[in-house]
């Protein structure tokens, strides 16, 4: 038996060398100020939203960092093989369009048609392993940021049951990709196409391992392999700029560690640098293959909130959300920066305009807690007490996840003692320990039930 520290140390090295893809996205309480930012959405004025440490580290990467099906560039070999990707074909560039829009449906049909015309390539197996993973861990719940804020996400159960199908589905392309790869490195071992394909086949393998099927010693060994891949690629072809992707994120998590969590991660040798991974990500976001450089973007945009460079992080967002409109997430993360940047009425104006988009399918697909909750926490950062407490209430009556729903029901409970309205706060209270005793927002409705909550 593995005992429960090493048990979360695996989990959070496996987390910190996930791949790189990052398509949803909400962080915990920890990250949120006067509005909310992008998964911290600035939401709780008293929270720091530089709160550092493992919460903090386990949440942003088991979601942000997750995985990326990217495509990639320039060989150092004129002959060698040319890669299917976004510029070279519609079938790719239909196929991302909608992936960045959360129509997974129409994104593994559009990869699909890019399979079939080049059968031989492993980019368009990988684009299409990608789309088949987050459709997945979007219908099971796990491209939710806040169920990593604690230790308690190496237990916690998948919102569905993970379908078989898929299961086998990811196995069978994960098996293939990684074939082609080294049957082409095989001929050639400084193939940095096939290399590259390599470690994004292993990065979707280690996230779906990690994230869905909870596997995290087998998903770390295989992350590890995929940022060797990369490093590999690096050594032969410098300016092989997709290749920095993983490595920026990997660079700048580990190098925001505590020294133990660095000296833990050292030992299987995997090091970090804060600037380093941030001129990494920079670098793709600017000259990387399109979408990987969407996925540069993202992670960089985490990162700057958390450096508090609320301007270039607001940019960011803003451009990734006029590509790809029909993306809620995209939009609230936005929403999230400006409740962070201390912009509180824009904030509250631009979830409004979410929860409108919601109702009126706006969106492609949209989990109206995510903006209600974030609405809330403006609403609240700006005193406005009983417009808190129904955008609160919206969120519970709309959450599929129970922890979700149970902490909304508590801040709804804090808005009526806020308001001087101690039965309905009580009644709150009583709500939450009902629905769940053993958690952390029972804890604190049992302490409310013996002294109200007092606004901060």
């Amino acid at each position: 038996m593995i005992g429960a520290g090493r048990r979360r140390a695996e989990a959070r090295l496996y987390l910190t060398a996930s791949t790189n893809r990052l398509d949803a996205y909400r962080v915990p309480e920890e990250f949120y100020g006067s509005g909310r930012i992008f998964g911290s959405s600035s939401m709780m004025v008293p929270r720091n939203p530089l709160a550092s440490g493992r919460q903090l580290y386990v949440a942003l990467v088991a979601i942000l960092l997750a995985v990326s099906a990217a495509v990639t560039a320039f060989g150092a070999d004129a002959s060698i093989w040319s890669p299917t990707r976004p510029t070279n074909d519609a079938n790719t560039r239909r196929g991302f369009d909608n992936f960045y829009n959360l129509d997974y449906d129409k994104s593994i049909h559009d990869f699909e048609a890019a399979l079939q015309a080049h059968p031989d390539d492993p980019f368009a197996v990988n684009h299409l392993l990608s789309a088949v993973i987050f459709k997945e861990l979007y219908r099971i719940g796990a491209l939710d940021t806040e169920a990593y804020a604690s230790d308690n996400f190496l237990d916690k159960k998948n919102l569905q049951p993970l379908d078989p199908k898929v299961h086998d589905r990811v196995n069978q392309l994960c098996t293939r990709s990684m074939q082609m790869s080294e049957g082409r490195l095989a001929t050639n071992a400084n193939d940095v196409n096939a290399l590259y394909a390599r470690g994004v086949a292993r990065g979707l393998r280690s996230t779906y391992m990690g994230m869905a099927e909870h596997a995290w010693i087998a998903a770390l060994r295989s992350a590890i392999g995929a940022r060797h891949d990369d490093e590999r690629v690096l050594e032969i072809d410098p300016n092989y700029v997709d290749a920095k992707n993983l490595l920026g994120i990997h660079l700048y998590v580990i190098g925001s560690l505590t020294w133990p969590a660095k000296v833990a991660a050292s030992v299987v040798g995997v090091s970090g640098n804060k600037q380093k991974g941030l001129e990494y990500l920079r670098e793709v976001a600017a000259h990387g293959d399109p979408e990987v450089a969407w996925d540069a973007k993202i992670a960089l945009a985490l990162f700057l909130r958390r450096e508090q460079a609320y301007a270039e992080a607001l940019q960011l967002v803003g451009g990734m959300y006029q590509a790809f409109p029909r993306n809620f997430l995209l939009a609230t993360e936005y929403a999230h920066l400006l409740n962070a940047a201390g912009h509180g009425p824009q904030a509250i104006a631009a979830y409004q305009k979410i929860v409108a988009g919601c109702r009126g399918n706006t969106f492609t697909v949209c989990r109206m807690e995510i903006p209600a909750y974030g609405l809330g926490e403006a609403m609240k950062g700006q005193r406005d007490f009983q417009g808190a407490e129904e955008a609160y209430e919206l969120a519970a009556s709309t959450a599929v996840d129970p922890d979700f729903k149970q902490r909304a029901i508590l801040r709804a409970g804090e808005m009526y003692d806020a308001m001087k309205k101690r039965d309905a706060a009580l009644e709150k209270y009583k709500a939450v320990i009902a629905a769940n005793s053993g958690t952390e927002s029972a804890n604190l409705a049992r302490h409310y039930m013996k002294q109200a909550y007092t606004i901060q």
